[in-house]
């Protein structure tokens, strides 16, 4: 009779979970209850490239060969195409539906630097549609498509990218003057050649308009930079293994991609180079990324969906992703989301991950005009060492500019003014994170919305963080920090809050204040706060600007 039970119950559990896919009935995803992401599978059919004509001699250009490779395997339903050890020199490849990139050990797949290889072709930048040279590696459209193995993918992006003076040293920065192109009239920036320098001078000028000529974009190609990949509405991919490095623009792109699995891989850039991206996830459904490590010029795991009107009219959010089991060295952000999202992003799981180094721990980026919402995102079990800027920051001005200003660089603060909420208002709201651990950071928590739509919903708990300054909050509601656990070398305040409502604090500790709260503002409410000792602080509170005693309890 017991097993009839079991055998009923799971008939009526199968029938229900099938009725509600069936109605459209949405799951409420949790990390007890992941997304699922398909996984590929391919035929064990080898084809190598040897066989088609390629030459690992480190001169001979490769790129009919592993093409034709790719093209004879998919033909014949698929299987692995082998690079095997050696060097090989190569133009743009296209992957096929079927087909598994399968780099030996000791293989490297380096990408020439002559860009008359690279054909101009329509793509998108940056979530705007644009043209750019062709990618080294590309596919579009197609399905249940890998790339695996334990070699090394160069995209030989030094010789594409524009370097900054203050980035690099004396020596390097002569030696890099040396070796030709030309510098900007400040001498503070360096450019590989004059279409790069002309290109950077110009206002978004790879976007794709009607009044702009094959000549023109003839005469900026060498600014419009590709990023290292670009998988553009794939189904069922794998990356595993591999050393994907030194990318002119981003090192991997999936754009409206579904079920991308990104496991074991090291993505590596200069810290230099400029836009020089991990990976951007856009407009993607069903991903999980385990078991990598980041160290590059830019954001390193970043969440994207589009950018201002475009995005909006792509409408398609970046969701349903988990990031687990990674780490990430240099980058501008360990774990980012913007700030091109107009499209929107939900439901993202990061765990057990480390930042090490990168500028800023989690970022969270967005500014007027994108438009957009970003919720139901959920990270937990963080450690982060030596982060340069903010250890968690949520920030509605982004302004285009690195987040850390470099030696000498003045940076005004955002004028401060109310607009009308318009769908170009982005929307910030229902992230949970949970234990984290910083050990050096320039701020523990930066939250700064906007004044005519706070960011809101956000729950910070059990946090432990060694920090030049405490938490700032700024035009946010719904706000629950407990368990947060802090030494700061500055504590003037240690909390300060601008225009906050409903903002509750449980079980702060703390070192040493000379000022515990600053409030300023009036529009603060409801600010309350339970197992704080403020005995501690020389001074408790500071009202400004408006802001009244009214708005802030303390244990009460």
């Amino acid at each position: 009779m017991k097993k009839i039970g079991y055998t009923i119950a799971f008939l009526i559990f199968n029938a229900s979970f099938f009725a509600n896919a069936q109605s459209g009935v949405k799951p409420n995803y949790s990390f007890s209850n992941l997304p699922v992401v398909a996984k590929t599978s391919f035929k064990t059919d080898t084809f190598s490239i040897v066989k088609y004509g390629a030459k690992s001699d480190g001169l001979t250009l490769n790129t009919k060969a592993i093409n034709d490779a790719i093209n004879a395997c998919a033909k014949k339903g698929g299987g692995v195409v082998v690079v095997p050890k050696g060097l090989w020199l190569s133009g743009p490849i296209e992957l096929k539906s079927n087909v598994n990139l399968h780099l030996q050990k000791n293989a490297i797949l380096q990408f020439t630097k002559d860009f008359d290889q690279y054909p101009l072709v329509a793509g998108n930048w940056e979530g705007l549609p644009q043209m750019r040279n062709q990618s080294p590696i590309s596919a579009t459209k197609q399905q249940n498509i890998a790339i695996t193995g334990y070699g090394i993918i160069d995209g030989g992006g030094d010789a594409w990218r524009m370097v900054k003076k203050d980035k690099l040293t004396e020596s390097q920065w002569k030696k890099l003057i040396a070796s030709g192109g030309l510098t900007s009239e400040d001498k503070k920036t360096w450019y590989p050649s004059e279409k790069t320098f002309k290109g950077a001078s110009l206002k978004n000028p790879g976007e794709i308009t009607t009044d702009k000529t094959a000549d023109f974009y003839a005469s900026i190609k060498d600014f419009l930079r590709p990023n290292l990949l670009v998988l553009t509405s794939c189904k069922k991919i794998l990356l595993e293994g591999v050393t994907f490095q030194n990318s002119p623009a981003w090192n991997l792109h999936p754009l409206m991609c579904e079920d991308l699995t990104v496991r074991n891989v090291y993505v590596k850039n200069p810290w230099y180079a400029q836009n020089g991206d991990g990976i951007d996830i856009e407009s993607c459904k069903n991903v999980l990324i385990e078991g990598s490590t980041f160290d590059v010029g830019d954001d390193g795991i970043c969440i994207k969906s589009g950018r201002d009107a475009a995005g909006r009219k792509r409408g398609m959010p970046t969701e349903n992703v988990i990031i687990r089991n990674s780490t990430v060295y240099h980058a501008h952000g360990g774990f980012v989301i913007g700030s091109e999202m107009s499209g929107g992003a939900k439901n993202i799981f990061v765990s057990d991950c480390s930042f090490i180094g990168t500028d800023i721990g989690l970022r969270f980026k967005t500014t007027r005009g994108r438009g957009g919402v970003v919720e139901k995102i959920f990270v937990k079990n963080i450690n982060m060492k030596d982060i340069v800027g903010e250890a968690v920051l949520f920030d509605m001005y982004y302004a285009a500019v690195d987040p850390v200003p470099l030696t000498g660089e003045k940076r005004d603060a955002p004028k401060i003014q109310l607009v009308p909420v318009t769908e170009e208002t982005p929307v910030f709201r229902d992230f949970h994170i949970s234990n984290m651990v910083c050990d050096g950071a320039s701020k523990a928590i930066f939250i700064r919305g906007l004044p005519e739509l706070s960011i809101s919903n956000i729950t910070i708990d059990n946090f432990s963080v060694k920090a030049t300054e405490g938490i700032d909050i700024q035009e946010a509601k719904n706000v629950s920090l407990s368990q947060i656990n802090l030494v700061v070398d500055k504590a003037n305040p240690l909390i300060n809050i601008q225009n906050g409502n409903n903002i509750n604090f449980s079980t702060i500790n703390y070192n040493t204040a000379q000022l515990l709260f600053r409030i300023s503002g009036d529009r603060n409410s409801a600010i309350k706060t339970s197992g704080l000792d403020a005995a501690k602080a020389t001074n408790k509170t500071e009202f400004l600007a408006g802001a009244t005693e009214k708005s802030l309890e303390i244990n009460k």
